[in-house]
């Protein structure tokens, strides 16, 4: 009977040296072919529109081409899922959104938004949502609203995009804190629910800024709040919740991920990369206009800290929805 020759210690550590060699020299080489990112919503979206422009102004900076595909479906599972199981050398990325950190409490999502994936950076903060009514209907403010939202709890209807979304969840926060009962009506994306509201089909619903300031100036919806930490500077006149006396403060996001195990270099490369083009007055500019902003202290460690407190967070208020299951939903 024969034996295997064992691999002693010296052989050991010089296989993964040079593993580790070849690792780095390909970080210190990167990038030197086109990178993929991947948008998992339709074009034209929240995710995709900071997503695509960072990605025009990415490319000038390091040379090399960014193709953005958009990998639709499972409210953004598939784009996702399809991102962790790439391989790990920086030319397959992720723009991932507010929908990593829904999705767990809502529907089976086969990876882990924290542990299957490098963070590299925000692209944007925001943009909030905001409460928007019918202008045909009479009330003014908040405060209105809500009083005969209570004495009339059957009166009112909110649109939704479907149980795990943010204006569902929104709503699901304002009828706690305000002790309303009111009904969702689910629409293909909250963008339709806004155009339905302006059309007089449905009362109200919670959408983003970008959605709902255009209706707002054309007469065809009010807005009587802004779920932000603050009032937005393209729209002073609109008060928060929390002046308004409620805790509701609900933002999306857009970061920069790739798949774990990325070399570390690369995930450095790409992150300063990343500031250089976010950081800009140009790029400002554009997401500002879009209710968006970037945060001053861009780094893969504060991202992914912020969105594993971001998993928690909505966890809190998934548990408001009727529509939750009980606990995380991981396959």
């Amino acid at each position: 009977m024969t034996t295997r020759p064992r691999l002693g210690m010296p052989l050991i550590g010089a296989l993964l040296a040079g593993v580790m060699l070849s690792a780095g020299a390909q970080a210190q080489s990167y990038p030197t072919r086109t990178i993929s990112m991947i948008v998992p919503f339709a074009p034209g979206g929240l995710t995709d529109v900071p997503a695509r422009v960072m990605a025009a102004m990415l490319q000038e900076k390091i040379g090399q081409n960014i193709v953005v595909e958009n990998k639709t479906g499972g409210t953004g599972t598939i784009g996702a899922g399809y991102v962790a199981r790439a391989t790990p050398d920086g030319y397959t990325l992720l723009a991932n959104s507010l929908a990593d950190a829904q999705n767990l409490h809502f529907v089976p999502v086969p990876y882990s938004p924290v542990d299957d994936f490098a963070k590299i950076g925000w692209i944007v903060d925001g943009p909030p949502v905001v409460l928007i009514i019918s202008a045909s209907l009479p009330y003014k403010t908040l405060a209105e609203f809500v009083a005969v939202a209570k004495a009339a709890p059957d009166k009112f209807s909110f649109g939704t995009s479907g149980p795990a979304s943010s204006p569902a969840m929104a709503t699901a926060q304002l009828n706690a804190a305000a002790g309303l009962s009111i009904v969702g009506v689910p629409y293909r994306g909250s963008g339709e629910a806004a155009r339905a509201v302006a059309g007089g089909t449905i009362e109200g619903v919670f959408t983003f800024f970008a959605q709902a300031k255009p209706l707002v100036d054309d007469g065809k919806v009010r807005a009587l709040a802004v779920a932000a930490p603050a009032r937005m500077p393209g729209w002073p006149d609109v008060p928060t919740f929390a002046e308004l006396g409620y805790k509701i403060d609900f933002r999306g996001f857009v970061g920069l991920a790739a798949p774990a195990k990325t070399p570390k270099p690369i995930i450095e490369y790409l992150n300063k990369q990343l500031n250089a083009v976010v950081q800009s007055d140009a790029f400002k500019s554009r997401m500002g206009a879009l209710g968006m902003s970037v945060p001053a202290d861009n780094t893969p460690e504060k991202y992914d800290a912020y969105i594993r407190e971001e998993i928690v967070r909505q966890g809190a208020i998934a548990k408001l929805s009727k529509d939750a299951p009980q606990g995380p939903a991981r396959e």
